[in-house]
Order: structure tokens, then sequence, then C-alpha cells
């Protein structure tokens, strides 16, 4: 790459200022356009900062200083000027182009969620998303508060525990038939439903909600007051969190004509179905995956630096902010590793998946921390092998699921000195040649 040659980046989130950060130097001309009006924040902390622990400022990302325009979206992408139209009235032309643009909260078809027409939110009703849905949920929440929270993923009992923490009382509705079940096994997520439930948390599974009552006068501003259950039962509320999952946000991918299906379509060279134009992180939809998740996006950050500009990748991506709080996933490993350089100068790999590493830190005042981690496939397949080690006592609890000779996933609850050996051999894919590697791996204590 060449000086003269310059890119663009929209998104100011974690694969953006990543990207960013990568590129800095004098064969770069890198521009980030931010959205948000805050300091660039580290997303996967906003529980904590919901809970209390954390001031908004902790979750600060470094930021990459002039390249950065805050408060600024991009409204067009003219291809063929190969130009960004911003909101302010700006232009910025590009060589390159990355879309960085990450998800939007999933509202559901709630009944009474908006009127007719209308796309205000009930004064009381919150995506869990930004750091403004944050600081207004932390506005509104304390001791006392009936809050419900519609979903029971990672982000809905992330939520749920930090207003717990904050001494609402919680309800949680989830419409699967047990908590984080896209991550955790049976047992394991009863091990995490009893945790929830020491902490206040009240827990509805197989339970749908199927609209929310608010009150107001016509045409005038709603305030929610309750949630309607498919059974009919109705919740009382004074806020009601919306943790239903997230979307990729394409919009202006599909206005600009590029291939997009969940996500906006890319190679191993994460470029779109336009050679100049790139996308990374939640909008990114690679090899039929859409991944929405904290690591992969660090990771294709990383990959898309090198391919653009020669030089090696800098490794792993950075582990979690703040060891033992981080409600988000985490990578277990570099994207392309091992496998065959790209035929360019410099040699940068492709990029050929993430391999990832969930983990996730739940506790509260009086009440025992519960971490907990999962990888891979924590589910077993008719044929697979299961190894299962348990302690009530201590409320522990591993499992991984073995296929052949090979680890292909597993859950670790409540003490998880062993994920490091075990993420290292199931990401590297070395056989298992003796029972005895199988259950070195579930015991070691991570050099303790």
């Amino acid at each position: 790459m060449t000086s003269e040659q310059r890119v663009v980046v929209i998104g100011g989130g974690l694969a953006g200022l990543r990207l960013a950060q990568r590129m800095s130097g004098p064969d770069a001309a890198v521009t980030v356009l931010g959205e948000e009006t805050h300091v660039p924040y580290n997303r996967v902390l906003l529980a904590e900062v919901l809970a209390g622990r954390y001031a908004p400022e902790v979750t600060a990302l470094p930021a990459p200083g002039p390249a950065l325009r805050r408060g600024v979206r991009a409204v067009r992408i003219d291809r063929a000027e190969r130009a960004v139209h911003c909101d302010d009235g700006s232009v910025e032309r590009y060589d390159t182009l990355v879309l960085a643009t990450g998800s939007n909260p999933v509202l559901p078809p709630l009944r009474g969620l908006f009127v007719p027409d209308g796309r205000e939110l009930p004064e009381g009703v919150h995506p869990f998303r930004t750091m403004d849905d944050c600081l207004a949920l932390s506005a509104a929440v304390g001791p006392g508060v009936r809050a419900v929270v519609i979903g029971g993923g990672l982000l809905g009992v992330s939520a749920a525990r930090a207003l717990a923490a904050r001494g609402a009382q919680v309800v949680l509705a989830q419409q699967a038939e047990r908590l984080m079940e896209r991550q955790l096994d049976a047992a394991a997520s009863a091990l995490l439903h009893a945790h929830l439930t020491a902490l206040g948390v009240e827990i509805h599974t197989e339970c749908r909600v199927r609209g929310l009552s608010t009150t107001g006068p016509p045409g005038g501003s709603r305030r929610v007051t309750g949630a309607e259950l498919a059974d009919g039962y109705r919740l009382e509320a004074d806020l009601v969190v919306l943790a239903c999952g997230v979307r990729p946000r394409t919009g202006l991918a599909v206005a600009a004509g590029l291939d997009v299906r969940t996500g906006v379509v890319v190679d191993d060279r994460l470029r779109t179905s336009d050679p100049r134009v790139h996308a990374i992180g939640d909008c990114a939809e690679h090899a039929g995956r859409v991944y929405g998740l904290a690591g992969a996006a660090l990771e294709q950050a990383d990959a898309l630096a090198a391919i653009l500009t020669g030089r090696t990748p800098h490794g792993a991506p950075d582990a979690a902010p703040a060891a033992g709080v981080t409600a988000a996933p985490e990578t277990a490993a570099h994207a392309g590793a091992g496998a065959a350089p790209d035929a360019r100068p410099g040699g940068a790999a492709p990029y050929t998946g993430t391999r990832a590493l969930t983990r996730l830190t739940l506790g509260g005042a009086g009440h025992r921390t519960l971490d907990l981690a999962a990888f891979g496939e924590t589910t077993p397949l008719p044929g697979d092998d299961v190894v299962r080690l348990a302690d009530a006592t201590r409320r522990t609890y591993r499992q991984v699921v073995v296929r052949g000779d090979r680890l292909v996933g597993g859950v670790l609850l409540g003490e998880l000195s062993s994920v490091g050996a075990l993420a290292r051999g199931w990401e590297g894919g070395e056989p298992l040649h003796d029972p005895a590697d199988l259950f070195r791996l579930l015991t070691d204590d991570g050099g303790h």
C-alpha cells in the first residue's frame, strides 16, 4: 500500500478501531467514521457499567487520534465515485472501503411495542446494546424497581445479573427450554439457572412474551407497565429490557448493491462482491457464518490489516480487557493459524474463520461468583464420547465432547483453571492418542 491510498472505515467499534490501530503508519491514510458521540468504548463491559462495578470511562478503548471522526454517520456509498456521503454533508473518498457497521438489537414483534406507524419505544423499554442504552438503564434502575428481561442468552443473562446487583426485582423470560442454550448443555444451564435464582432473579423458561401493556394518553407518551405472556399471565414491570439477540447492520451494503445474505458476504480476503470494499465484525458473513462475537471481530480486523498492508499479523487478539469480568466471547486462537499463506507481498494469510471461546463471570453482593466458559460443540452427536466431571459441593462442572480421537467442544462452570489447556487442545485439533491425554486436559491447573 502506498501513502496515496485512502482507507475509509465505516464503524467506530471494536473491529473498526482495531483495524485503524493495526494499519497506523506512514503507508496508510485511514479515516474511521464513528456514529456514536461517546469516546470509543469496549461494548463487552457494558454489563459491568450497568451493575455499578465500573464507571463508563473504564471501558474506554485506545483512540486512533485524528483518524476517528466521532458523531458522523455514513448515509450512502457511491461505489462508482468511490465516495462515502455522511449525514453532516461531508464526503469521504476512498481507494479501499471497510464496512465495520456492527449489528443492531433485535426488536421482537411484541404487541404494544410500537403504535401503528410509529417507531418510538415506550418509556421504560430499553434495548441493551450501546453506551446510551446502558446509561439510560442505569438512570432508571434502583432498589425495588420491577424489571423484566426478555431473552435468556448471553446478553440477557448478563443484563439480569447486572440489574439484580442494583437491587431490582428481576424476572428473566426465556423462550427456549434453558438459559444460554447455544453455549451450554442442559446440566451446565441448570447450574447457571440455580446461580441466578440465588441472586434473586426469577426465571421463566419455555416462556414467550407476546405483548407489552402501557399507559399514557392517546397519541402521547406511553410508559410500560407490564409484560404479557403467551399463557395469559401478566408480569408487572417498571422496566423491560430487550435482549433478544442482534442482527447485522447491512443497510448501507444493500443500498450499494453489494452481495448480502444474513450479513455482508465476504471471501477469505474479507472482500465483498466489490473487491475495493471489505467487511469485518458483526456485519460480515464469512463462509456462511455471521459470528457476532468480539473475538471474531478482532481477528478479522487483524487479518484484514495484514492483507491490506502486507505486514505480518500482530498475533492473537488481545486478552479480555479485565480478566474475570468480561461478559463477551473471546477467541482461543489467531485466525488463519496453520493456513497456507496468500500469494501476495508480505505473505498475509487468508482469514479462514474463528474458533471462539465464550467466557462469562456472574456475581452479586453476598454471593459467590460463578465463572463459565464454553467452546466448540457442547451438545454431543450420536456416537460421540462425553466425559463429565462434576462436584456438587464445590459447584464445579466440566464436560467435554470427543468425536473419534478429537476434542470438539466443552463447557466448564465454577472453576476455569483447565480451560486454557482444553481450548488449546481443541483449537490445535491434535488427536488424543491415550485416554490419559484427555484426563490431563480436564485436570490441568493452568500451571498453578
